[in-house]
């Protein structure tokens, strides 16, 4: 998978950049690295879903009201 990003004329290398990162993390893909950066435990795996389950569980209930 590879992320092309083209330079546009008199465009500052660091705008370049920024649209890059922001691409990058709309296709979740520095995600996706950090996360087979090491192997994982099906428990582990489980574990983290259920955490952040219940973390989204209770941002909804604190916003729903």
């Amino acid at each position: 998978m590879s992320i092309e990003i083209k330079i546009r004329k008199n465009e500052p290398i660091d705008r370049a950049l920024r649209r890059m990162k922001k691409k990058l993390e709309r296709e979740n893909i520095i995600k996706g690295v950090r996360a087979k950066r090491y192997c994982e435990k099906p428990c582990e795996k489980r574990r983290r879903k259920e955490k952040v389950m219940a973390f989204t569980a209770m941002l909804r209930r604190r916003h729903a009201s």
